[in-house]
């Protein structure tokens, strides 16, 4: 079945390496790649376009747009792969869900920073924005100049506390089947003991993905939970974290405050985001 993949970009070169991470994960596979650019202007500043000058920025994107798809496609050599160019005039929240509904996206790839990423920051503004707001398909975010490394290890975060739908799997299942991965399980135990809850949510996932080289593996949560995963990603050499989004998720705290200082948390591997 062919791929329907977005990739919004700002012409930075963090969204360039989002790119290139996205052609390398898919290169055996058929997929449409959708190039995104959202140009919104702002209200009070657009009071002083006029619709001329408007079309004259929607124009120069486009041809912007153009040059990367050609750029790409000098890189890419690969008949699996098919482009095409969307420039919006909306915010890129209403940029992203257009495109998903209009072209069945099944999967947006982006970078954790923008143009103007500064450094002491946990996510780009607009990277938090999509994963707090768009919640019609998964987000796969790639730090900046992160190298591709094919994800023979992809960590998966959960307290146990809910059961994950079929669907919300789905996306795990279906890059794990990319390069035959494992599953790593990872429950960061505050109590000596799962509950009656907990242990039936266990046994329903080891179900789920029977099917899956997968292990699990009880961390001690001694300090700061963000600190925990970090160590578990560098001691067992994770290539890919995936976590499903729900309310009072870890996802949902730690997008509420974006600066590392006080997180302790940096994306430094791809993470995917699976909406409830």
């Amino acid at each position: 079945m062919q791929k329907k993949i977005l990739l919004p970009t700002d012409f930075s070169d963090n969204a360039w390496n989002a790119i290139i991470y996205a052609l390398k994960l898919y290169a055996n596979e058929t997929c449409d790649f959708y190039l995104l650019n959202s140009i919104k202007i702002k209200g009070s500043t657009m009071s002083n376009f006029s619709s001329k000058l408007s079309n004259t920025i929607r124009k120069s994107a486009f041809k912007d747009m153009l040059e990367l798809k050609q750029m790409i496609e000098r890189v890419n050599a690969n008949a699996n792969h098919n482009f095409e160019i969307l420039v919006s005039n909306a915010d890129l929240k209403d940029a992203l869900e257009t495109a998903i509904k209009k072209h069945t996206i099944q999967l947006i790839i982006m970078g954790t920073k923008g143009a103007s990423g500064a450094k002491e920051f946990f996510f780009g503004s607009n990277t938090v924005n999509v994963i707090n707001k768009v919640r019609l398909c998964p987000i796969l975010t790639i730090p900046d100049q992160f190298d591709f490394v094919e994800p023979k290890k992809i960590a998966f975060s959960t307290d146990f506390n809910r059961l994950y739908k079929e669907e919300e799997l789905a996306p795990l299942k279906e890059v794990t089947d990319l390069y035959n991965s494992e599953i790593n399980i990872v429950h960061l135990n505050n109590e000596e003991h799962l509950n009656e809850v907990q242990e039936y949510n266990s046994k329903i996932l080891e179900n789920d993905l029977k099917d899956y080289n997968h292990h699990f593996f009880w961390i001690p949560n001694y300090g700061k939970k963000a600190n925990d995963i970090n160590d578990f990603i560098k001691e067992q050499n994770i290539n890919m974290l995936a976590m499903v989004n729900y309310k009072h998720s870890f996802i949902e705290k730690i997008t509420k405050e974006p600066v590392i200082k006080t997180i302790g948390f940096q994306p430094f591997i791809p993470f995917l985001v699976i909406p409830e």
